[in-house]
């Protein structure tokens, strides 16, 4: 007996369980627990795999690796015995036989020459002609092979239903889209048709005065612009040829909305760019190129009006002062204060306790701008821009002007001033001279007025940049020179004046 203990050896056997096989056709429940039907996988070719899932009739079906249609929806023609005695399809079989057409193939449809046979030949002599029928009993007497039933002429009812829904959708959609190609490029005609935005973005009155304006400086525009360009000017050529450049990528009254744009709305280029759909450096260009030319062509038209056309158009209210020639205030505007110390202290205004610009506005007594000045550094004052300005000149004896308190220019005007009393060393103000100051601030108000109509150009409420300094004085007196345009009389009362 051995002294070794045999230990017994117990052998597991591992039951191995084959996947079943699944008919993907709706309504076939064939498995592959039966034996007399066989499997086979989709098609690689694409077209032939398109039939495929056309004929079982899945929507958003995708067939995978382990996907099979059963034997039982192919033609026995299809289906070929290999030598290994395995049940295979022929190349481009396609499914046809389902449970909706009873596994039944469909009977071919006869042509029109097996359903009619051909009229019998016979011998006689033809017959007289018959009358050509109308078309419509040509269509009535047709002979169909279908019928017209309750049903079907449901259907085509809904049909036609339904293409009507689509066609006017289709012409909404075609609206939209004109609708949206009109608004992705800027351009007056897409604000022509409101008055509301006309004001808004142009400063105009209304679409009718903006028509008025461009009309007088269109001829100018194809004559007399000098376009500021990147092309780089012949050393070679004389300094008197002035080229002019009609190719441009806006039509010019664009350009000028876009100008205008810029100056009342205070668009950014960069904004402006976007908005019309041209590169930023072309935005700066067209600004240049309209400040250069209005600033000239306006500059020309004479400001300064006549004494006796002043006293034509002398308003009522300025009975008691009826020699005032001009209305004069100072305003002005923010700007970036420079790095150096000197221009710093040149252009801080201690009233607005900031760096600023200053100039010198004046109305005639009607409203209208006939004076304006330079712009100067902010810290000059009211008497010293009177005297640089060279208003002075303009003045005659017999004529009056009319300022604030901060105009102490009885000295350099050569005629007469009227501004409201001081009360000097005096406990109070006589009644004359509070009279003649509430009279003289009652009409030196509208100059103000006229200011504030100059600054609702947007482009003035932010703080001017250095980079922009160079052209910000042309900017502001154009601006002043446009209100003359935009705008109607300060006082409605005095539009038959005007």
């Amino acid at each position: 007996m051995s002294v070794f203990k045999v230990k017994e050896r117990k052998t597991t056997f591992l039951k191995v369980r084959t996947s079943g096989l699944y008919c993907c056709v709706p309504h076939c429940s064939n498995s592959s627990r039966y034996t007399n039907v066989s499997f086979h996988i989709f098609p690689n070719d694409v077209s032939l795999r398109a039939q495929w899932l056309a004929k079982i009739r899945r929507e958003h079906f995708t067939p995978v690796n382990c996907t099979r249609v059963c034997s039982r929806h192919f033609l026995p023609t299809d289906l070929v015995i290999s030598p290994k005695g395995l049940r295979l399809l022929k190349k481009g079989a396609v499914p046809v036989l389902f449970a909706w057409n009873g596994y039944t193939q469909p009977k071919s449809r006869l042509s029109v020459w097996e359903r009619r046979p051909p009229p019998p030949q016979t011998d006689s002599p033809p017959a007289d002609p018959q009358p050509v029928p109308e078309e419509d009993d040509v269509i009535d007497n047709m002979d169909h092979d279908y019928c017209v039933t309750a049903a079907t002429g449901a259907m085509a009812s809904e049909l036609l239903d339904d293409v009507e829904t689509l066609q006017r959708r289709i012409r909404e959609l075609e609206a939209q889209t004109e609708k949206l190609h009109l608004q992705s490029r800027f351009g007056l005609q897409r604000i022509a048709g409101s008055d509301h935005q006309i004001r808004f973005f142009t400063r105009f009155a209304s679409y009718r005065h903006f028509q008025y304006f461009w009309r007088l400086i269109e001829p100018a525009v194809t004559t007399k612009m000098v376009r500021i360009t990147s092309v780089r000017s012949n050393p070679g050529a004389s300094s008197d040829t002035t080229v002019h450049h009609t190719n441009t990528k806006l039509p010019p009254i664009d350009e000028f909305l876009l100008f205008l744009m810029y100056l009342s709305v205070g668009l950014y280029p960069q904004d402006l760019a976007e908005r019309f759909g041209i590169h930023r450096t072309t935005v700066s260009r067209i600004i240049a190129t309209w400040t250069n030319f209005l600033y000239e062509l306006l500059g020309k038209k004479r400001l300064w009006l006549p004494q006796e056309v002043v006293q034509a158009h002398l308003p009522p209210e300025f009975a008691a002062f009826p020699d005032t020639q001009v209305v004069l205030d100072c305003t002005e505007i923010y700007c970036q204060t420079p790095s150096d110390l000197l221009l710093q202290s040149e252009v801080y205004s201690t009233y607005k306790s900031h760096s600023t610009l200053k100039a010198m506005i004046g109305i005639a007594p009607h409203g209208a701008i006939t004076f304006i000045s330079a712009l100067y550094a902010g810290s000059t004052s009211d008497r010293e821009i009177f005297k640089q300005s060279g208003i002075a000149t303009l003045l005659k004896p017999d004529m009056a002007i009319m300022v604030d308190k901060g105009f102490l220019v009885d000295n350099l005007a050569p005629c007469k001033v009227y501004r409201p009393a001081f009360l000097s060393k005096k406990s109070q103000m006589s009644a004359k001279d509070v009279l003649q100051t509430q009279s003289i601030a009652r009409l030196r108000i509208h100059v103000e007025r006229c200011i504030r109509r100059v600054k609702e150009n947007k482009l003035f409420d932010r703080v001017i940049p250095v980079s922009v300094c160079g052209n910000i004085d042309s900017l502001f007196s154009l601006a002043c020179m446009l209100v003359n345009y935009q705008h109607g009389p300060l006082v409605k009362a005095w539009a038959a004046l005007n």
